[in-house]
């Protein structure tokens, strides 16, 4: 088949224990998934049903990068996110099948351009200029799920400059793995490929040039990112 301009990059995750990559379709997030973080956003944290954003497929970055500081902002917030990646698709998933849609869990960085995302919500607006820029999805290679299961608890926990900034488990997530695979699936046909960020813990806060990120995600893996000047 012929283009009429060149084919864009297809993004992808390294998977641990092969030299296969994980091809990324499309990036939803599930917003105020930890009652915590509901409260520091000033939220009512009860099981009201789950929301989500997307981000660009291309937005993804390896662990172990080095950044540009986004333009446009002055107050980049981080959010560290256990992540799902669907290896089958389908549509209004039950939750007791869920799980066999999914590939594997890594661990992620829903970098927000908190100052934008306010702004919008102030205006009634859309929020994508404040997610959904570049670089903005930091992910660690891919744990298959045939290696680690299906993880319902653990520490996960996000470091600045070595400082502990967010910290929670697995086990406070709101809607769990199963639960926004199927809410999810009654929207929108999943495919192989699509990944879902699903919650970070309460401590989201603001970086700066220079910082660096550390992140962990107990039987998932670690992450670390740093920021340079753009």
């Amino acid at each position: 088949m012929q283009y009429v301009i060149p084919v864009p990059h297809q993004a992808t995750i390294d998977v641990v224990g092969t030299d296969a990559k994980f091809p990324v379709r499309r990036i939803w997030c599930v917003g105020r998934n930890y009652a915590d973080h509901a409260r520091e956003m000033g939220h009512d944290p009860n099981r009201e049903p789950p929301f989500f954003f997307a981000k660009p497929a291309d937005a993804v970055v390896p662990s172990g990068s080095t950044i540009a500081y986004p333009v446009q902002t002055k107050d980049l917030h981080h959010e560290i996110e256990l992540v799902i990646c669907i290896g089958k698709g389908g549509r209004n998933i039950s939750p007791d099948k869920a799980l066999d849609h999914v590939f594997g869990y890594a661990l992620g960085l829903d970098m927000t351009r908190r100052d934008l995302q306010s702004d919008a919500k102030k205006l009634q607006r859309p929020w994508e200029m404040g997610k959904s820029f570049d670089e903005s999805c930091p992910i660690t290679p891919i744990q298959p799920a045939t290696k680690i299961g299906h993880p319902k608890a653990g520490a996960i926990w996000l470091k600045v400059n070595g400082e502990v900034k967010q910290k929670g488990d697995l086990n406070q997530q709101i809607w769990q793995i199963d639960e926004a695979i199927a809410y999810l699936s009654n929207f929108v046909a999943l495919e192989p490929g699509d990944i879902i960020m699903n919650g970070t813990p309460a401590g989201v806060g603001p970086c700066k040039a220079g910082d660096t990120l550390e992140g962990h995600c107990e039987g998932v893996g670690d992450l670390k990112v740093t920021y340079r000047a753009a």
